[in-house]
């Protein structure tokens, strides 16, 4: 790799992208989020996260934002033609925040290689909480905005990520620390890369088939962070 190297990072709005993100600024010249919406383009296709609030993450970190609708059964072609079109401006990276699920490896490869950029992995077969406490340690905040139910209730929902989580979420014997299965997912609101902590308050809880998500809401910079809206 090299700081020639024009990027982009594949945005989830958790703190694995985020990381991912932390670990690269020195050594690619990192210029583009790139997130999956939903049809609508009213949420993130995988968190469920505000499009308002993506596009504020994105703000705060100072890069722009490349947001694409698409269906699941559309997903990978959209993907595809988006990566395209950054090959074509001249990126030449693409960065994941995966760490070791072999087929979400091969997905990026596959998607990356089909626009001819390189698929690069910074935190890939890393130990679980080691990358936590690293995330945590930086300076980053973020809160649990999914869980799925047949792992974690609804109660993780809002929690935010520090020591106390790792403890209890180590405690149910049945999660990875990480969320690196699915359990949960997260959205960083704070921290180094950061221009300004992001304001927001918590707002419905719903249920989707065995995923539970909590609504974000976008809030002014006379309203309420985080650690007093939720």
């Amino acid at each position: 790799m090299g700081e020639d190297m024009k990027a982009f990072v594949s945005w989830s709005s958790g703190k694995e992208s985020c990381l991912s993100l932390f670990r690269t600024q020195k050594k690619l010249q990192v210029e583009y989020l790139f997130n999956m919406a939903a049809e609508d383009g009213r949420h993130s296709r995988s968190h469920g996260i505000g499009s308002d609030l993506i596009q504020s993450q994105a703000d705060a970190l100072g890069l722009a934002l490349i947001q694409r609708n698409s269906s699941w059964p559309d997903y990978e072609e959209t993907f595809k033609k988006t990566l395209v079109g950054l090959k074509e401006e001249g990126v030449t990276a693409g960065v994941f925040g995966d760490i070791d699920v072999q087929a979400h490896r091969d997905w990026v490869e596959g998607v990356c290689g089909f626009a001819g950029i390189k698929a690069v992995l910074p935190l890939w077969q890393e130990q679980r909480e080691p990358l936590v406490r690293e995330f945590i340690d930086a300076g980053f905040r973020a809160v649990v905005v999914c869980v799925n139910s047949r792992y974690l209730g609804r109660e993780w929902l809002g929690r935010e990520i520090d020591d106390k989580f790792i403890a209890d979420i180590k405690k149910t014997g049945t999660s990875d620390i990480a969320g690196e299965r699915g359990e949960y997912h997260t959205f960083v609101f704070d921290g180094p890369l950061f221009k300004k902590p992001l304001k927001f308050s918590a707002g419905e809880k719903r249920q989707d088939n065995e995923y539970c998500f909590l609504e974000l809401v976008g809030r002014s910079n006379n309203d309420l962070t985080n650690g007093d809206g939720i």
